[in-house]
């Protein structure tokens, strides 16, 4: 399965919507759509998860270097999820601790204004 990237907006907070496998081979495809959202200007972004099958390593490092990019603009990158294998893969490693993980792109919304 392929990775597909896709990009909405909640108001005016962009949102990167990702599905598929986000492995080795297709991170940094991830990498290089929030790079480009982040070199336009923009330093908070929300990454959907939401439909994410399978998530290795790899795929964690680009979120990771993602969220340090933001953070070094002043913004945040909270993340959606609600699948237990990929929250877990969050817990295994301690990044529970690093990213705000929300259920539901409302949340994470709620989340930013509140």
């Amino acid at each position: 399965m392929d990775i597909s990237v896709s990009q909405t907006t909640a108001g005016d907070v962009p949102i990167v919507a990702v599905s598929g496998e986000v492995d080795v081979y297709s991170a940094p495809a991830l990498k290089d759509n929030i790079t480009e959202i982040l070199q336009s200007g923009v330093t908070t972004l929300i990454v959907d998860l939401s439909a994410v099958a399978f998530l290795d390593s790899t795929g964690l490092g680009a979120l990771v270097e993602a969220r340090a990019a933001t953070s070094d603009a002043g913004g945040s990158m909270p993340l959606v999820c609600s699948q237990e294998r990929i929250l877990k893969l969050f817990t295994i490693t301690g990044l529970d601790g690093v990213f705000t993980i929300y259920p539901s792109i409302g949340d994470a919304v709620a989340g930013l204004r509140g």
